[in-house]
């Protein structure tokens, strides 16, 4: 039945004003993801069934599309499920709105133009308001198709920054650290730096500029003639990328930090991690790679073992006993001096250095294999930077002890920051909070990774602070069994977003009170 008349026009109009706001939203969750095809469509399943309300909504409006197809009015509910839900995901953002980029509008485009095309077709099967109300209610599988749609279009944008690029490491020929890893990668970055910047001339490519077009915009933007070294991160979310990145700024020295269950979600398992970040030891000269992590002492035996090996050394900061022994180089804490060590020998003795002792014993390694002496290395260990949001421990004005960790959200850097706040001496006996969304992206690990990290820092603090819904069943499980195993559990508090948890501390803590911030997810996550 043809429902072409009047009202079914009418509403049309509006679902098409619907879409626009539907878009909006769905358009910053696409950016926040790095625009990666899918991930739209995966966001859009947790948040539609996040809440009962929300499923309730979608259901609502799926079956406002069916009706709409003899009774063109029913649109108006899809109109407004598409412009009101999923609730909780806002159009604005509160941790980031929509940055209109280049890339973005080429998306917003694509996704327009397909929209308009899917309600073009209902309109010439004689059901404009059925085409309308699927675009809207169907928009992140809209967003999604468009996205793999200009994947080319966004290659041949890139294709000239990339070759400007290609052509100024060309003149600078500056020599080449990379640094990958699961965690640790920035720190390690900034280390490198560190100890090296005061022998030789180096750019280090800033925050996390860790993808194709973040190198590109580094040399192009930042190698200056002259430059002696650059250091760079490379990140990876699929097999193939560092390969890319490598052939952009071939490494003579590689660095792999640490491999664990980050982007597991994407990866499925960490032997396809491994594979991944081993990508970057292809054509390095030397490769630098933390032994403590099994599966990269297993790399390094794999490395050593080629026809023609590149250079390898192992670090470690693992008691002798544990297997430190056999590290090239070896960081670890004699109470509060950090010692570091070559092929045995006491290379540098440090007081006072509170950064993760196999980043250091990293960065020691590739400094040296850049000529810096042995004396300037331990010189500018005593003043190590750290990088922003990585376990910093500060005293806020209210004399509340913070140790912000937002930076980090792995099972092994959670660990660390427990312990971290476990040694925190607050004034007085005080009180200890964790405050934390959980970890994501962990895959088929999650709920058990969260749950395992809630119970351990129930054991630490008297408070655990469960911020959003991503991971609270998980976290207040852990929080259920330590409270079994202990006879006595911590107090659980449930928010909603971040600075409802802030709020809370501040309200609650005083002089002698530690919290740690571990993780914080950007409000695109339920």
């Amino acid at each position: 039945m043809s429902t072409t008349g009047l009202p079914a026009w009418v509403t049309t109009g509006v679902l098409v004003v619907a879409g626009a706001a539907a878009a909006l939203r769905w358009l910053r969750v696409a950016q926040r993801e790095h625009y990666a095809p899918g991930r739209v469509v995966r966001f859009a399943g947790r948040w539609w069934a996040d809440r009962a309300l929300n499923a309730a909504a979608l259901a609502g409006g799926v079956a406002a599309v069916a009706a709409s197809g003899f009774a063109p009015l029913a649109g108006l509910v899809a109109a407004a499920v598409g412009a009101g839900a999923p609730v909780g995901l806002g159009v604005r953002g509160r941790t980031g709105g929509l940055a209109w980029t280049r890339r973005l509008t080429t998306l917003a485009g694509a996704t327009g133009f397909l929209g308009a095309c899917a309600v073009a077709g209902g309109a010439i099967a004689g059901q404009p308001v059925v085409g309308a109300a699927a675009v809207v209610l169907g928009m992140p599988f809209l967003v999604d198709a468009a996205a793999w749609c200009v994947v080319p279009v966004e290659a041949r944008a890139a294709a000239g920054f990339l070759r400007s690029a290609s052509r100024r490491l060309a003149q600078v020929h500056p020599e080449v650290v990379a640094v990958t890893g699961s965690y640790g990668k920035t720190s390690t970055k900034l280390f490198i730096a560190h100890l090296a910047s005061s022998t030789r001339s180096l750019v280090a490519s800033p925050a996390s500029f860790n993808n194709l077009m973040g190198l590109a915009r580094t040399i192009n933007e930042g190698l200056a003639a002259g430059t002696d070294v650059l250091v760079v991160e490379m990140g990876t979310y699929a097999p193939g990328e560092i390969a890319r990145l490598c052939r952009l700024v071939p490494p003579r020295i590689s660095v792999i930090t640490a491999i664990g269950p980050v982007h597991l979600e994407r990866f499925r398992s960490e032997e396809r991690i491994v594979a991944a970040k081993s990508e970057i030891t292809d054509g390095a000269e030397v490769v630098v790679l933390n032994v403590d992590n099994p599966h990269l002492a297993a790399l390094a035996d794999r490395l050593a073992a080629r026809p023609r090996p590149p250079h390898i050394v192992r670090c470690s900061a693992a008691p002798a006993s544990a297997g430190g022994r056999g590290a090239d180089v070896h960081a670890a804490l004699d109470g509060e001096t950090l010692v570091v060590r070559r092929t045995g020998e006491v290379l540098a003795r440090v007081v006072g250095v509170k950064a993760p002792a196999t980043n250091v014993a990293c960065a020691v390694a590739v400094a040296l294999e850049l000529g810096v002496p042995p004396g300037e290395i331990e010189r500018r260990l005593a003043s190590l930077p750290s990088a922003a949001h990585r376990l910093e421990i500060v005293r806020a004005a209210s004399g509340v002890v913070v140790v912000d960790d937002t930076y980090n959200a792995n099972p092994a850097g959670a660990r660390a920051a427990l312990a971290a706040l476990a040694g925190v001496d607050p004034e007085g006996p005080g009180r200890r909070v964790v405050v934390t969304p959980g970890m994501v992206e962990l895959g088929g690990r999650q709920f058990a990774e969260n749950e395992a990290f809630a119970r351990d820092a129930l054991a630490v603090a008297d408070t655990l602070v469960v911020v959003g819904r991503t991971n609270r069943r998980a976290l207040t499980a852990g929080a259920r069994h330590r409270a079994g195993e202990a006879g006595a559990g911590g107090t659980v508090v449930l928010v909603p977003d971040r600075p409802r948890a802030v709020d809370w501390v501040r309200r609650n803590l005083g002089p002698g009170d530690a919290v740690l911030y571990e993780n914080d997810l950007p409000d695109h996550y339920p």
